[in-house]
């Protein structure tokens, strides 16, 4: 399989992910549900994300991981025809569900294909453009479902990505590959390395990191539409430019980090602008709040490009158990985000909204900043 065809693969399958994000207004509108009940169908298909991918490496290990991409992408494309169909928010629910179990194993086998095929440099260059076709992925699918919402329907979007999800699961030809020659080693084994005082640090700042992305993200258009009275899903879907600007920004993670002598002191200082950002946002003016927004988005993606290879060098576990515990972490943090914030949003406002995420945000810069200052000698220069 090309890795071009691979990348592009990788963004639609990011597409049925983040898609309903900017559309949570109209679900909460056409279904007569809450702010945060609509909230549930991001947080519901995150919640397998969280656990899943451990499992599924270890269940996919003598499997030919071009033939579960193919699958996972058929079974995506049917669930987005059948979530543009659906007549109740419980069947959406459902559908978003059945994603969340088939999205780990599309992920799973798209690195386990890269991993199997590439080696050294190639590999590091490879999955770094596996990443970025996912951030990518992640900033059309918000823009083109609230493009088209406003356009067209907001099933239209919907009916153009299962079509396109067949076509592309069409194309893959698996070929016939030698299984493994050892069986993997039992969970327990793989999961005792991960007990390490420093890496569980290291998780939980990655989890309170997407635990505040995913709540923002999340509720940006009812933020956009009850502070600054911007109601159209297409302007919605712009503001999410901040993200793909960020996410630039973030490139120069690399050069920045130069300046600090420890990853955990880099870690601290990004949670710092982390808390500040949101800090920013308490300010009812849409100049600044998007200022905030990119500069939000930016410190997410640097903590994350941080966080990622620490802790694979942190980690005595084989990288497909670290990397997929981290996954696990991540969205689990995602999961939670995507609803809790959601109630107090509903309930306190969006002052308290903020605080709360102000909160969790400064829980990860204690767990960074106290692990500094304690374990220098251990991860100095790491």
């Amino acid at each position: 399989m090309p890795l071009l065809q691979l990348l592009i693969s990788s963004m639609f399958i990011f597409f049925v992910l983040y898609a309903p994000q900017p559309l949570l207004t109209i679900f909460a509108h056409n279904f007569n549900v809450s702010t945060a009940t609509s909230g549930a169908l991001m947080s519901l298909t995150m919640l397998p994300l969280a656990v899943a991918p451990i499992f599924y490496g270890l269940i996919f290990a003598r499997k030919n991981p071009l033939t579960i991409l193919k699958v996972a992408m058929l079974v995506l494309s049917v669930t987005s025809l059948l979530f543009a169909l659906a007549p109740s928010f419980e069947l959406l629910l459902t559908l978003r569900f059945i994603q969340g179990l088939t999205l780990p194993a599309a992920l799973t086998a798209m690195t386990g294909f890269i991993g199997q095929q590439y080696n050294g440099t190639q590999l590091q260059q490879n999955m770094t453009r596996y990443i970025g076709s996912s951030i990518l992925g992640g900033y059309l699918g918000r823009v083109l479902a609230a493009n088209f919402a406003s356009w067209f329907s907001w099933q239209s979007f919907y009916y153009v990505l299962a079509v396109s999800l067949v076509i592309l699961a069409l194309l893959i030809k698996p070929k016939r590959c030698e299984p493994p020659k050892r069986e993997p080693a039992s969970p327990s084994a793989y999961l005792k390395p991960l007990r390490h005082p420093l890496i569980a640090r290291l998780f939980g700042c990655v989890f309170c990191m997407f635990f505040c992305f995913a709540a923002l993200m999340n509720y940006l258009p009812f933020i956009l539409q009850d502070v600054f009275n911007i109601t159209d899903s297409k302007t919605i879907g712009w503001v999410y430019t901040g993200y793909l600007i960020g996410a630039v920004l973030s490139m120069a993670t690399p050069h920045i980090s130069r300046y600090f002598n420890n990853s955990w002191l880099f870690l601290s200082a990004l949670f710092t602008l982390y808390c500040l950002t949101l800090i920013a946002m308490q300010l009812p003016i849409l100049s600044v709040f998007l200022i905030a927004f990119t500069l939000f988005c930016a410190c997410m993606f640097m903590i994350h490009s941080t966080a990622s290879p620490l802790a694979n060098k942190l980690s005595d576990a084989p990288p497909t158990v670290t990397n997929g515990a981290y996954v696990s972490f991540y969205y689990s943090g995602g999961a939670l985000g995507s609803f809790i914030p959601g109630l107090i949003l509903q309930s306190f406002g969006y002052h308290a909204f903020l605080m709360a995420l102000l909160f969790m945000c400064a829980v990860g810069l204690a767990l960074s900043y106290t692990t500094y200052k304690q374990g220098i000698s251990i991860t100095s220069g790491v």
